[in-house]
């Protein structure tokens, strides 16, 4: 019997290299690594077509029950001779597909077997394997996006190449099916009438979770629970439990979690009332462009269940304290069955316990709010988003108090920073400060390097920064003999002009012709300088009050004047103008009387009437 071999050829989506040998008996590959053996008989051979794909060339093999195999790492010349022995051993016609180049991003979706394919110009650009398909989600209206399990195991892991892991397909408008899918063609009339609403988004979505077997897995179901609690993505979810895998059925997204990627198991009081028990994730479950690493689910505490478990009693023995029936609070058979299944230990409280006795206490991580659990060997924040810190990778935990800002809040709590040996370093806020000494002497016990920033005397700090400020209260209300040291900025100006305002004397009252007489002169270019710095002060200019001295003679006339005057009605604003122009109007008079010794004042002003101006003549005779 003749046999052909083709060496370095790859069997289906493996990453290992392995050989191709043909005989009139059948097809048998073999992997030169695990020597794993595929063999196909002859007589199951239906069909056989030649594909170019990414690894050179493709032999895609149909079989009798609709299934097909396929073999890469053909090169271009081994067509002519494969194609003989396919014809020669199995009567088989080896078929060309064209594929097509353009690199179009929008095209049709075909459901081909166990394949999605992707046309476009009716010509293949991609197929994506379905039963690699390990999730199908709607993000948005018209997005659908796919998640992909990995192919290769924990030992392969190390050489396969890069792996696609999501891809997303804008869909939109709105059909009665699916084209190109053979579950969409034998819908009846009146099914197409009544799904014509439907999105094509979600026609879509819903042929992927038929043809990918999401919605109904093939197994043995061994237990179910119905709308479940999950806080971490939150929402209501049924949780079917098979030998091998759990999944999450919900309202939009639906999960498919191996227990292999199940890493670490939790199971911690909330509250008197509630349960938390989390699964820690290897490979994080997605919503979107957000991971979710952990999966919180919440329990009421009274709250039983009575299940019995769809497996043998030989299978039960298998595992680990594994019972048929329970009987016992939810929880405590959502926890034994996943432990079971999993064949992960279930990590507990501990023993730290709060000032209120529970093992968590309430914390802030940024502007997350959360309980912080101190147990064995990690730090456990359970929040929207939870945090993991193992206490072998703490480098140091500092402690501190005071922020900022000081305030009421800072005196009654802490924050606790906790840097890691690894790098990430993680601040926990808004913390009571009673638990301040039994986390101290949580971290103190397991031998974690702690270092105290927090300042005691918080409070004395406080107390002294309100004596500060009573006596800045006490140094405003102060008389104006005193300094005006608290007094900054634009009010020293305000504060100079009130002094210089005080010292006039032209505010103190009328003054009486006696002390006009006596001391006249005195008075009246006091008084004289006071318009003059008021003028100044408000155009802005202080070298007029360089003109006080030559005008002294002049001003004795034009305040006795304005005194007898005041009795009438003031015009303080017009009055400025009027003085000087009656200053240079009596200096002229001045220089005209000075043989006379010493004038009096009265004859002085009877004999400038008549070269004063008008206006005053008037107001005077009035």
């Amino acid at each position: 019997m003749a046999t052909t071999q083709f060496d370095r050829i790859y069997y289906d989506l493996s990453s290992e290299v392995g050989k191709l040998r043909l005989a009139s008996s059948g097809m048998a590959w073999k992997g030169e690594e695990n020597e794993g053996v595929k063999a196909i008989p002859a007589d199951e051979i239906k069909w056989a077509q030649w594909f170019r794909v990414a690894r050179n060339f493709q032999l895609r093999v149909g079989l009798k029950d609709r299934r097909r195999e396929t073999f890469d790492g053909f090169v271009r010349e081994d067509h002519d001779k494969l194609a003989g022995l396919l014809k020669q051993h199995f009567g088989v016609t080896l078929e060309i597909k064209d594929v097509t180049f353009k690199g179009w991003n929008w095209g049709v979706t075909d459901i081909q077997g166990q394949d999605l394919a992707f046309l476009v110009s009716n010509k293949t650009a991609f197929e994506l394997p379905l039963k690699q398909v390990a999730n199908s989600n709607i993000a948005g209206r018209t997005e659908v996006s796919l998640e992909f399990s990995s192919s290769g195991g924990k030992n392969a892991s190390r050489n396969v190449p890069d792996e696609m892991v999501e891809i997303r397909f804008y869909v939109p408008g709105t059909h009665t099916k699916l084209r190109g899918s053979e579950a969409g063609s034998q819908k009846s009339d009146a099914e197409d009438e009544e799904s014509e609403e439907v999105s094509a988004a979600q026609a879509f979505h819903d042929a992927i979770k038929d043809k990918a077997e999401i919605g109904q897995v093939s197994g043995d179901l061994v237990l179910s629970f119905e709308e479940v609690l999950v806080l971490t993505p939150r929402g209501r979810y049924d949780v079917d439990m098979f030998l091998d895998f759990l999944r999450l059925r919900g309202k939009t997204y639906d999960y498919k979690i191996l227990y292999s990627s199940i890493s670490r198991l939790f199971l911690l009081p909330k509250d008197d009332q509630h349960v938390l028990f989390i699964l820690g994730l290897s490979t994080p479950i997605r919503q979107g462009q957000t991971r979710y690493q952990y999966l919180v689910m919440q329990f009421a505490r009274e709250e039983e269940t009575t299940a019995e478990l769809n497996m043998a009693e030989e299978e039960i023995e298998k595992y680990d304290r594994l019972k048929k029936n329970y009987e016992d609070p939810t929880f405590e058979v959502v926890s034994g069955v996943f432990r079971a299944l999993s064949k992960k230990k279930i990590i507990g409280s501990g023993a730290f316990q709060s000032r209120d006795g529970h093992p968590g206490i309430k914390a802030n991580l940024k502007a997350v709010q959360g309980d912080l659990f101190m147990l064995e060997k990690y730090i456990f924040f359970v929040s929207k988003q939870p945090t993991l810190v193992e206490l072998s990778d703490i480098h140091q935990c500092v402690f501190s108090r005071v922020g900022a800002s000081m305030g009421a809040s800072a005196a009654r709590t802490f924050d606790l920073k906790i840097v890691t040996k690894s790098g990430p370093e993680y601040t926990f806020t808004s913390i009571n400060k009673e638990e301040h000494e039994p986390v101290e002497t949580f971290l103190k016990d397991k031998k974690v390097k702690i270092k105290n920033e927090m300042v005691a005397d918080v409070d004395m700090m406080m107390a002294a920064a309100a004596g500060d400020s009573d006596e800045e209260m006490q140094s405003v209300a102060s008389s104006g003999d005193e300094r005006p040291k608290p007094r900054v900025g634009g009010d020293e100006d305000d504060t100079e002009e009130d002094e210089d305002f005080q010292a006039s004397s032209s505010d103190a009252g009328s003054p009486s012709e006696t002390d006009s007489e006596s001391g006249g002169g005195v008075t009246a270019s006091d008084a004289s300088g006071d318009r003059e710095m008021a003028k100044a002060a408000k155009d802005g200019k202080k070298k007029k009050l360089t003109k006080k001295k030559p005008k002294a003679k002049a001003d004795d006339i034009d305040v006795e004047d304005e005194l007898k005057k005041k009795p009438a009605k003031p015009k303080p604003k017009a009055k400025p103008k009027k003085d000087v122009e009656n200053d240079a109007m009596d200096i002229d008079d001045d220089e005209k009387p000075k043989p006379k010794p010493k004038p009096k004042p009265k004859p002085k002003v009877k004999g400038g009437d008549d070269d004063g101006p008008s206006k005053k003549k008037q107001k005077m005779s009035v």
